[in-house]
C-alpha cells in the first residue's frame, strides 16, 4: 500500500462518514481509537500504526482507494462500465483481485476487454491496486500479444474500424464486421473506456442510461416523423414493410445493438430485436437510408410474371437469396458445386434461364407496348 493511500483512508475514516465501500469499513470510534473491518476480520480501537498494519497489503483498501479516488464519479457511466467490468455486484474485493490476477474478460459486441491489476514491473506495484486493460477484437482472444498491431491511443480507434479485413468502407459502426487483427494494450482506465466509446460510440452511455431506467427511446414513427428533404418519404413505409427493415438491418448477424425502438409507443415490432449487451435507442441513419430505398420501392405496383423451374431450380433461387442476405458467399468454395450459391452453379442457372437482354425465364421487366405483361 503507498503512502498516498493511507493518506487517503486515514483522512476519510475521520470523516463524519467514514469509510463504507464494498464491504470495507473503517471509521473512527467514538473512544477515539479506529474501526477497520472487512467480511474476513473486524477489530476496533486501532491506533493509527494499528490501522496502518491492519489496511497494509488489503484488497478492500487499494479497492476502495482505485474506485473512490481515481475512477470516482458515482453517477459515472465510466465507472459503472468499469464495475461491470470486473463483475463487481457478485464478486467481493478479495475474490475480484484473486480474479484479475489472471485477468477478468467481459465482451461488448465484438470486443473483448481484459482487466488485470498493474505489473509490479511497471513502477507502480501490484499493490497499488491500479488496473490495466486490453481491448481487441474477441476473435482475437487467443493471440499473443506480439502477433497483433498495437496501439496505446484511443484516437486510433477511429481509423482503425472504418473498414473491415476485406478493407470494406463501414457504414455502419457497431455492424458485426469489425476488423481483426490489432489490440489496444496496457491501457489506463481512461483510456480502456475511450477506446471502447471510440469503437462503439454512445454504447456505455445508452447502456448506463438503460440500467438507470432513463433510456429515451426515438420509435420509428417518432424518427421518421421528424425526416426532411429527400428522407422525408420514409414516413410513408408501411408499418408491414417496417417489420421487414428491422428484420433485414437489425438482427444479431447484422449489428452487435439490440434494438429497443418499436414501430411506435405501444405498438411492438413481431421481429426479433437482437441480444446485444448495449440497447439501440432509435433507428440509425443507415436503416433511414435503406428505408429510402424500400419506400420507393413498395411504392410499385406489383405483377405477375410466369417463369417455368424445376423443383431443385426453385430451391436453388431461395439458396441464392439466403447465401447473399447472410453473408454466405464468400465461404463458398468454387468446388462447393452441391451448394445452391456457388458461383458455377449460378452461372450454369443464369445460363439456362436468362435470355440475349438479361431477363429470367426471357420475360422483359416491363412489358413491350401493345402486349400484355406476360411472355410465352
Amino acid at each position: 500500500m503507498l503512502a498516498r493511500q493511507f493518506d487517503a483512508l486515514l483522512a476519510a475514516a475521520d470523516a463524519d462518514d467514514g469509510v463504507d465501500f464494498d464491504d470495507l469499513r473503517v471509521a473512527r470510534d467514538d473512544d477515539g481509537g479506529y474501526t477497520f473491518a472487512t467480511p474476513e476480520h473486524e477489530a476496533t480501537n486501532l491506533s493509527e500504526s494499528e490501522l496502518h498494519a491492519h489496511a497494509d497489503g488489503s484488497p478492500y483498501v487499494t479497492d476502495w482507494y482505485f474506485w473512490e479516488r481515481e475512477v470516482q464519479r458515482h453517477d459515472s457511466p465510466r465507472r459503472a462500465f468499469l464495475r461491470h467490468a470486473e463483475a463487481t455486484d457478485d464478486h467481493d474485493a478479495a475474490a475480484r483481485y484473486d480474479a484479475l490476477a489472471d485477468g477478468m474478460v467481459t465482451e461488448w459486441g465484438q470486443l473483448r476487454i481484459e482487466a488485470t491489476l498493474a505489473d509490479a514491473g511497471d513502477g507502480v506495484g501490484s499493490a497499488d491496486g491500479s488496473r490495466r486493460y486490453d481491448v481487441r477484437h474477441v476473435d482475437d482472444a487467443d493471440r499473443a500479444v506480439e502477433e497483433l498491431e498495437t496501439y496505446d491511443d484511443p484516437l486510433d480507434a477511429r481509423e482503425l474500424a472504418k473498414h473491415d479485413d476485406d478493407g470494406m468502407y463501414r457504414p455502419l459502426k457497431t455492424g458485426t464486421n469489425m476488423p481483426t487483427g490489432w489490440a489496444f494494450h496496457d491501457l489506463d482506465w481512461r483510456d480502456a473506456v475511450e477506446t471502447v466509446e471510440t469503437l462503439y460510440p454512445a454504447t456505455v452511455a445508452n447502456w448506463y442510461r438503460e440500467r438507470q431506467g432513463r433510456l429515451d427511446i426515438d420509435h420509428w414513427t417518432d424518427t421518421t416523423d421528424r425526416q426532411t428533404g429527400i428522407y422525408g418519404v420514409v414516413s410513408e413505409l408501411p408499418r408491414e414493410a417496417v417489420e421487414w427493415v428491422a428484420e433485414a438491418a437489425c438482427d444479431d448477424s447484422q449489428c452487435v445493438k439490440r434494438r429497443e425502438w418499436q414501430y411506435d409507443e405501444g405498438d411492438e415490432l413481431a421481429a426479433d430485436g437482437g441480444t446485444g449487451a448495449f440497447p439501440c435507442r432509435e433507428p440509425c441513419s443507415l436503416v433511414i437510408a435503406a428505408a429510402r430505398k424500400w419506400t420507393k420501392l413498395e411504392e410499385e405496383e406489383p405483377r405477375e410474371y410466369t417463369v417455368r423451374l424445376t423443383p431443385s431450380e426453385k430451391e436453388q433461387i431461395e439458396g441464392v437469396i439466403d447465401a447473399v442476405a447472410d453473408g454466405r458467399v464468400d465461404e463458398i468454395r468454387e468446388a462447393d458445386v452441391y451448394e445452391d450459391a456457388n458461383r458455377y452453379r449460378t452461372r450454369y442457372l443464369r445460363a439456362k434461364l436468362f435470355d440475349d437482354r438479361g431477363n429470367l425465364g426471357g420475360v422483359a421487366t416491363e412489358p413491350e407496348e401493345g402486349h400484355g405483361d406476360h411472355e410465352d
